[in-house]
């Protein structure tokens, strides 16, 4: 038996597992093994991502003529998020928009997808029968990612989930998050890793398939060279293959062994728009080419700004992907900790919220990036853009910025000027920032050309086009040293106190 997976731009195979279910990849040109996917396959899965904001499988291309055969001779398919808009009527993207900007679907499951943003775990509650959730009595686990997740239409409802936060707000919201067709063949649900988190799931979809005994142990020795096959390359189709580390090269000193802490870095800035996400996602690109295996956190609940790097290394989005902060967020840094030291990781970058000091004398503990970054004793990496007031007064900011952190403890291995105009006028800044921050790598990172809707995971991000041109910026701005030289480990102490806060701060 064969069950495929679409590999296109826009896609996420390595987000989650899926069950461990895939065992063929599926391209636009909607072939496998050289034959129509409607012939080869029994079963195919549609992940998320930003497929339809990238256009990964457009309406008129062979893939899509595949999937709509599929779907109407009974074949079975299970979409997710990016996915399930996919087969919706139509999706409006126009997050930030005065209009909204549709993108059509290809209507075989009778739904319309609006913005409504939610990053949270779920239980997903069972309210309607369908092969996907048969005779399953309890709360199907996993989290929401995703901008566009207001479901509207006629299609039959299978599972609702309780969010806790909707739009940056605190507010406790029961949403549709799974329907299925008439035919009740194809599925879609908003619901990550409902595969991954419950067996009983991956059962029904064995059972639907009539998979015998013998064909399961099929699919899961098929899953693995699947893995491998998709784990060739950064990203998708871009040519660019994963090495295999030498012994000799850069990174070796950064390949984990077994039971140790991996190299961490905190990736902070002097604010939102300072080019966090294009950075760590360029630099977590650069390491996976040379061989390594990279892991992507979040601080705070936004795990959104970690998937364009997840795109780009096939990473799994890991139960801890997101750093609490006060009640936002998944899971407390010393657990987090725990688990890395415990992960086949070699390469953790940590992504911070917003400023560093952002939420810093708010009296929940802790609130801020600098108070991860000082209880779990993380080196950071400090960056700024300089498209609001220019270079000169990016200078002055980030100088002081660095000052603060090192006022706090905080290890700063390098200071980043990102969205730099004028090389020039970066080299008479940059002694200065030297000299007022004793910090010596400082680094400028030039302004790149990336679309304005489509530049952050924020509005209509398309994947491919935003990572692999932050990797290819870091790869020929960044010097990786900066990062493989780092030889502290991260341990957790302690959070500090609200007073001992205000007297650092006002020291």
């Amino acid at each position: 038996m064969k069950i495929g997976l679409t590999y296109v731009k826009g896609a996420l195979p390595g987000y989650e597992n899926f069950g461990h279910l895939p065992t063929d990849i599926v391209k636009t040109n909607g072939l496998v093994n050289g034959n129509k996917a409607n012939e080869e396959l029994d079963a195919l899965i549609i992940p998320g991502g930003s497929i339809v904001e990238s256009e990964g499988i457009p309406k008129d291309s062979e893939l899509s003529k595949e999937i709509i055969k599929m779907a109407k001779e009974g074949k079975t398919i299970m979409s997710i998020c990016s996915g399930f808009q996919l087969l919706a009527n139509q999706t409006d993207v126009g997050r930030k928009s005065q209009m909204p900007i549709i993108k059509k679907g290809l209507g075989i499951l009778d739904v319309n997808f609006s913005p409504l943003i939610s990053n949270d775990r779920v239980e997903g509650e069972v309210v309607g029968n369908s092969f996907f959730t048969k005779n399953i009595k309890t709360p199907i686990t996993g989290f929401h990612c995703h901008t566009y997740g207001k479901i509207e239409g006629n299609a039959k409802e299978i599972l609702y989930s309780n969010i806790k936060r909707v739009n940056y707000s605190n507010k406790n919201k029961r949403i549709l998050s799974g329907v299925v067709n008439d035919d009740g063949n194809v599925i879609g649900t908003l619901i990550h890793k409902s595969l991954d988190n419950n067996t009983d799931v991956v059962n029904n979809i064995l059972e639907y398939i009539d998979a015998s005994q013998e064909d399961i142990k099929s699919i899961y020795e098929r899953n693995i060279e699947f893995n491998k096959k998709i784990n060739k390359e950064i990203g998708i189709d871009t040519d660019v293959d994963i090495r295999i580390p030498g012994k000799n090269c850069l990174t070796k000193d950064l390949k984990k062994r077994e039971g140790k802490m991996p190299t961490v870095v905190l990736m902070a800035s002097t604010g939102s728009d300072s080019g966090k996400t294009f950075i760590t996602t360029g630099i977590a690109g650069v390491f996976r080419e040379k061989g390594l295996k990279v892991g992507l956190l979040k601080v705070g609940p936004d795990i959104r700004d970690i998937v364009p790097g997840l795109y780009l290394t096939k990473g799994y989005m890991e139960n801890y992907g997101s750093i609490q902060i006060s009640n936002l967020g998944w899971m407390e840094l010393s657990n987090i900790l725990k688990r890395l030291k415990n992960s086949n990781y070699d390469v953790v970058l940590i992504e911070g919220v917003m400023s560093a000091f952002t939420g810093l004398l708010n009296k929940k503990i802790p609130y801020s990036t600098a108070e991860i970054a000082k209880a779990g004793n993380i080196p950071m990496i400090l960056t700024t853009g300089v498209n609001k007031g220019g270079i000169e007064s990016a200078a002055i900011d980030i100088s002081s910025h660095a000052k603060k952190l090192k006022d706090f403890g905080i290890n700063i291995k390098a200071i980043i000027l990102n969205k730099i105009y004028d090389m020039g006028i970066f080299n008479e800044v940059k002694p200065y920032i030297q000299k007022e921050t004793g910090i010596d790598n400082v680094i400028g990172i030039p302004k790149v050309k990336i679309e304005a809707r489509g530049g952050t995971p924020e509005v209509e991000i398309k994947l491919e086009d935003f990572a692999f041109k932050a990797y290819e910026t870091i790869n020929n701005n960044f010097d990786i040293r900066i990062i493989s030289d780092i030889k502290e480990k991260p341990k957790f102490d302690r959070y500090l106190s609200f007073d001992e806060i205000i007297n650092i701060y006002n020291k």
